[in-house]
């Protein structure tokens, strides 16, 4: 009989057959894909990249200092009685514009009326005197010169004239001080602005050691931004305004992004503040439209000067790095057949979006904007208008 063992041989030599097949049929297929990936690779590292370009473009630049300030009124005043007095009326309107001159408030005058023609009427009490002691002095001279009286008695008299006319005088300073009063009595404003929320009513006492004061009147037309700058920059504005320009000054919101008004540079601080290393600079502003309010938050933007004739390019198109092994600022300049080659550039003060380039470019070239993080140098490239 045929042993069992040696009729099962030959199905174990067809299983590892099938199973040494399926192995190398893997081994083959994982080859061929492989294989098919690095010729997909090859081919896309031949195709041109899309990209974005820019032309170099020459161009004038202005140079702005970008600083934080506040709106600050150029006179505020605190209008305050000089005298004390029933407060009679209030003759303005909270949140109102008033001009110069303008009647505000009335305190009690009858007191200040009656001092006044008390004043007057010893005025003119000590003027008759004073005629009086005048005609003594007149007749006493002439009874002098024939030793008709002593001239102890003309010397007393002459005196006394001249004691009458410092009482007169004193009378006139009198008269003028109670018509001053007077005057006080009725308030107006020393300024034009606008008039804020009244500080007490009609019927009180008032006095001028009141603290809060009627109200107080701001100056908004023109107005003032306080704002400061870098002590670096102090030597460039300087300069300007010894030259005699008159510095751009704009105003901008809390964003930075709408711009509220457009002024010009007024004057620079005497001094610079070592805890900050900054300087005070006033900007003056018409605000004809009222878009400036006192202690508002604005970005300000100093133009200091304008570079003309210079080469610029978009920001976008700088790069910094070492692309052959050297640490540069750089940019990816198109060349001849769409090829881009890695180009160093010496740069200079950007302005918004541009930036100036000292050294590298010439206007008319190409150079890319977008894209840049895909590119290597001698990299194929094209763009929109560019052909295929």
């Amino acid at each position: 009989m045929t042993d069992p063992r040696r009729r099962g041989w030959p199905y174990v030599v067809i299983l590892v057959a099938l199973l040494l097949a399926g192995v190398f049929w893997r081994i083959h297929e994982a080859d061929r894909r492989s294989a098919a990936r690095r010729g997909r690779f090859l081919a896309g590292a031949k195709a041109p990249v899309p990209v974005a370009v820019a032309t170099v473009v020459r161009g004038d630049v202005p140079i702005r200092i970008a600083a934080l300030g506040a709106i600050t009124p150029l006179a505020t005043v605190t209008v305050r009685t000089q005298i004390s007095g029933q407060l009679q009326k209030i003759a303005f309107t909270e949140g109102e514009a008033v001009h110069a001159g303008q009647f505000l408030a009335q305190i009690d005058p009858r007191p200040y009326e009656a001092a006044l023609s008390l004043a007057r009427a010893s005025l003119v009490r000590d003027t008759a005197l004073l005629a009086n002691a005048r005609l003594d002095l007149k007749r006493y001279a002439a009874l002098v010169r024939r030793d008709a009286i002593a001239r102890q008695q003309f010397d007393t008299q002459r005196a006394l004239v001249s004691q009458y006319q410092g009482t007169v005088q004193g009378d006139r300073a009198q008269v003028r001080s109670a018509a001053l009063n007077l005057q006080y009595a009725h308030i107006v404003s020393p300024i034009a602005g606008r008039a804020g929320l009244r500080q007490v009513d009609a019927g009180n006492y008032v006095t001028p050691g009141d603290a809060n004061g009627i109200v107080v009147i701001t100056q908004l037309r023109p107005i003032s931004a306080i704002f400061s700058i870098p002590e670096d920059d102090i030597d460039g504005v300087l300069r300007a305004m010894r030259g005699g320009a008159k510095l751009e000054v704009d105003a901008y919101d809390r964003s930075d992004n709408r711009k509220l008004a457009s002024g010009r540079l007024l004057t620079i601080d005497n001094q610079i503040d070592p805890a900050t290393g900054t300087v005070k600079l006033r900007a003056w502003f018409s605000n004809a439209d009222g878009r400036l309010f006192p202690n508002q938050f604005v970005n300000i933007r100093l133009l200091e000067t304008v570079l003309h004739g210079r080469v610029l390019i978009p920001g976008d198109a700088v790069h910094h790095g070492a692309p052959n092994g050297v640490a540069s600022t750089f940019v990816y300049l198109v060349g001849a057949g769409r090829k881009v080659a890695v180009h160093p550039v010496v740069l200079g003060p950007s302005a918004g979006e541009r930036v100036v380039v000292d050294s590298g470019l010439a206007p008319g070239e190409r150079v890319v904007t977008e894209g840049g993080s895909r590119l290597r140098d001698g990299a194929l490239v094209r763009w929109r208008g560019a052909g295929r």
